[in-house]
């Protein structure tokens, strides 16, 4: 059994606290029943149907979608990272998560719980930033700025997670039971074909959005390859306002060394299921890359002996 076996045999677990592809399917479908329940109370609080869709639009979601005008982004800068979230259409809900879950899961499984929402967020607002300045810097698509011309939905994210995946493992196989499996890359020429043959026909300023989103999830995994991760800092400013509002920290252990050049004994951990298991665990929260040496041996050890 190799290391690679041995890591595809633990998978992320749905209930962890810090599955960040659970996470963002909560917070997407969050926000749908949210939105959809509010104007479902505007529509029957007034006779005309029309009236209190217009109500909601004017009251309600317009604090929840990126606006193309930039005087509402200088109101609301919030909605350059809600806008994310924020799905009314049942279908595009259920399309984005279906996509996200197929991707985000994969990149869980080999990359670790800890690339998932940075990507999401890079991917939601390099795409923002790529819609407002198309829609109000190219002349062909000013006259968007004037009308009611909004961006709403996960698509610009989940297209960086897909891009990230695929970049990662293009060769990654999928629905073994169909000829061998088949190549993560296809899937990623389906969805992209998908998504950018609507979104061509819909509209520009949204098609370029999706484009930068690519590249940007293009470039994470490119320096997650050589040794740089860019959502690190994120989890690293998590865990400081945790511990700012957290009356319960713990201290930090001071740790006392000595000088020496020669190793006093070399620590080989003996075989066991439990110590295999709280390695896995570690892969899937923080990646491979993440273990410590000795973790690694062991890891080594373990495809090669039986437990």
């Amino acid at each position: 059994m190799s290391i690679k076996e041995i890591r595809m045999s633990k998978k992320p677990l749905l209930g962890a606290a810090d599955n960040g592809l659970v996470i963002l399917v909560a917070l997407n479908t969050f926000t749908f029943i949210v939105l959809n329940f509010l104007r479902l109370v505007f529509i029957v609080s007034f006779e005309n149907a029309a009236l209190g869709e217009t109500n909601f639009n004017n009251q309600i979601l317009h604090w929840f979608v990126l606006h193309a005008n930039a005087h509402y982004l200088l109101s609301k800068p919030w909605t350059i990272f809600l806008y994310m979230f924020t799905n009314l259409s049942i279908w595009t809900l259920l399309s984005n998560m279906l996509w996200l879950w197929a991707f985000g899961y994969i990149l869980q499984d080999l990359a670790g719980n800890k690339k998932m929402l940075p990507l999401y967020l890079y991917g939601g607002f390099i795409g923002a930033v790529v819609f407002l300045v198309s829609v109000n810097l190219i002349p062909s698509l000013q006259h968007n700025v004037s009308s009611n011309y909004f961006l709403l939905g996960g698509g610009a994210s989940v297209m960086a997670i897909a891009v990230a995946t695929t970049t990662l493992a293009p060769n990654y196989k999928i629905l073994p039971l169909i000829n061998g499996g088949i190549p993560l890359w296809i899937l990623m020429v389906v969805y992209a074909a998908l998504q950018f043959g609507t979104l061509t026909m819909a509209s520009s300023s949204v098609t370029f959005a999706y484009l930068a989103s690519a590249i940007i999830g293009f470039l994470f995994i490119q320096q997650l390859n050589k040794g740089k991760d860019w959502g690190n800092w994120m989890y690293k400013f998590i865990h400081w306002l945790n511990d700012l509002f957290n009356p319960e920290k713990k201290l930090k252990q001071q740790e006392y060394f000595y000088k020496t050049n020669v190793q006093p004994f070399e620590k080989k951990a003996n075989l066991s299921q439990e110590k295999l298991d709280a390695i896995l665990d570690k892969i899937n929260k923080l990646g491979y890359d993440n273990l410590t040496n000795e973790e690694k041996e062991f890891l080594n050890r373990a495809s090669k002996e039986e437990l």
